[in-house]
């Protein structure tokens, strides 16, 4: 089961400036698009499917929807 990557408009304005764009989005479909619970990530306020977890050097706060297999980045903070 593989979950899609989707970007809100802040998250995909970040990725957009980032360096090494490219090799982030592989990451993130390998790590959290094959397990988003997974990949050390956390729960956010205790909800389960609001979630941080550090990918490729960069904080990703996420949002997944189990029901059409989706994750969906809203905040991505590029570690220096």
């Amino acid at each position: 089961m593989s979950f899609r990557i989707s970007f809100a408009p802040p998250a995909d304005d970040t990725l957009a400036k980032m360096r090494d764009a490219d090799s982030f989005r592989d990451e993130m479909a390998r790590t959290l698009g094959s397990d988003p619970y997974g990949h050390a990530s956390t729960p956010v306020k205790s909800e389960r499917d609001r979630r941080e977890a550090t990918v490729y050097g960069a904080i990703v706060l996420y949002y997944v929807s189990g029901s059409v297999l989706t994750v969906t980045v809203v905040r991505l903070v590029p570690l220096p």
